[in-house]
């Protein structure tokens, strides 16, 4: 689409290039494609993202959203140049959340604000956005990129969206059911995710972008410390899906910021405590390295980082071999972490 007429030579002067923006929403066209499903009415490019609500089948639907962005980890993808990625975070940190409640992720919108828009960019920065929501299942159905000169340096931007999903009343997750004897199921993360980044930054001395984020190390499988830190957040939607559908799963949580002992007791109910075996959690070697390198205590760790560990999920103890089967089905290598028990701390770490 052409946009001769759309052109300020005085904004242009003020630092904002309307071009570049029509530009970079015709290079993303062919991402935001990927995404799109039965629920979507419309093209990209209207004052709206438009989308069809799949009811069917449901007694009293209820909508559950969310919203968050990718934190300091983009400065990391700003000094790598390395922007194809990034939006898979902004979509995770999202979806994670609301499936959460049970909900399926139905759309999804990004909002990009930059200090100049470069549109290869910005297309760049949208191819991962799409693969989130492909991962997801939901469809990218808008977004707002804004230049913000004089606000921040021309190469910096930064990254936040909005998801929603559906789910049918009765079916949202009621801790409520939770009992005495339930079991901790760990999803394995893919590593520090999108939390935690401002104490990386100041342990691995990534705003000066120092020499050693970039040696490759033998305990990160020949990575470097900046190839593992920027690895984006894994998308647990269609294996939670699955698992909702053939176990009776009592309560999940997200973990992000303020690790374990924040995000566990979100899904634990008054006088029960998730009791959890260190011993047991596959702690990954980017932790290890964390916490060496920041000389970081390790109740700080666990207060901090998911440590390993991107979502736990409480089902009775008869339904845990199945769940676990159910899990691995759909790709992911679940395992046991802990049991509830009575209490009032809601989590332990032992």
């Amino acid at each position: 689409m052409e946009h001769n007429n759309s052109y300020s030579a005085s904004y242009a002067a003020a630092g904002v290039d309307i071009t570049a923006g029509y530009k970079a929403v015709e290079l993303m066209k062919k991402h935001i494609a990927r995404t799109r499903n039965a629920g979507c009415l419309d093209d990209v490019g209207g004052f709206g993202g438009c989308f069809s609500l799949p009811i069917a089948g449901m007694e009293e639907p209820v909508l559950v959203s969310g919203t968050d962005g990718c934190g300091t980890k983009v400065k990391l993808a700003i000094l790598m140049d390395k922007h194809d990625t990034i939006g898979i975070d902004a979509v995770a940190m999202c979806v994670n959340d609301i499936i959460c409640c049970g909900a399926k992720p139905l759309f999804f919108l990004d909002y990009i604000a930059c200090g100049k828009n470069y549109p290869e960019k910005i297309a760049e920065i949208v191819s991962g956005v799409a693969e989130g929501c492909v991962q997801s299942g939901a469809a990218l159905i808008g977004g707002e990129t804004a230049e913000h000169p004089g606000m921040m340096p021309a190469e910096d931007y930064d990254l936040a969206g909005f998801a929603v999903g559906i789910v049918d009343k009765k079916k949202i997750l009621d801790n409520t059911r939770m009992a005495e004897g339930d079991v901790v199921i760990a999803l394995p993360s893919t590593g520090i995710h999108s939390n935690g980044f401002s104490l990386c930054r100041k342990v691995f001395n990534i705003d000066n972008n120092d020499p050693q984020l970039y040696l490759p190390r033998e305990e990160l499988g020949g990575k470097t410390i900046a190839e593992s830190l920027l690895i984006p957040t894994k998308i647990y939607v269609k294996a939670v899906l699955a698992l909702l559908e053939q176990v009776d799963v009592k309560g999940i949580s997200h973990i992000t910021g303020g690790g374990f002992y924040e995000n566990i007791p979100r899904a634990i109910p008054d006088g029960l405590c998730a009791v959890i075996d260190k011993s047991a959690i596959r702690v990954l070697p980017i932790f290890d390295l964390i916490a060496s390198f920041g000389n970081i205590p390790e109740r700080d760790m666990y207060n901090t980082y998911n440590m390993g560990v991107g979502m736990s999920i409480v089902v009775p103890a008869a339904q845990a071999e199945k769940a676990l089967c159910v899990l691995k089905e759909n790709g992911e290598d679940a395992y046991i972490i802990g049991h509830i028990e009575k209490g009032e701390e809601k989590v332990v770490l032992r």
